[in-house]
């Protein structure tokens, strides 16, 4: 069972792309008070955080990609029955 994700235990979870969105932007939000920051180590940080931005952008394109495929072969989500897999 997942925690966060849209499955039929948990209905009102939330597609992939959309949980992902939401952590990009938190990300995002630390980053940006990190930018004046001249250290070494504040400099590692956003530099590690940017590439994960980068990552998690990719990310977010493959899933949204993923809920294209299913609803264009499957049509929308129906609470209770998958649309593929058991």
């Amino acid at each position: 069972m997942t925690h966060f994700l849209v499955t039929d235990d948990n209905p009102d979870g939330y597609k992939l792309e959309d949980m992902l969105r939401i952590i990009r932007k938190d990300i995002f939000m630390r980053t940006t008070k990190i930018l004046e920051d001249e250290r070494p180590e504040a400099q590692s940080v956003l530099d590690n955080n940017v590439k994960v931005l980068s990552l998690l952008s990719e990310a977010i394109g493959i899933a949204e990609d993923s809920t294209g495929i299913l609803q264009k072969s499957f049509g929308p989500s129906r609470s209770g029955q998958p649309r593929i897999g058991v």
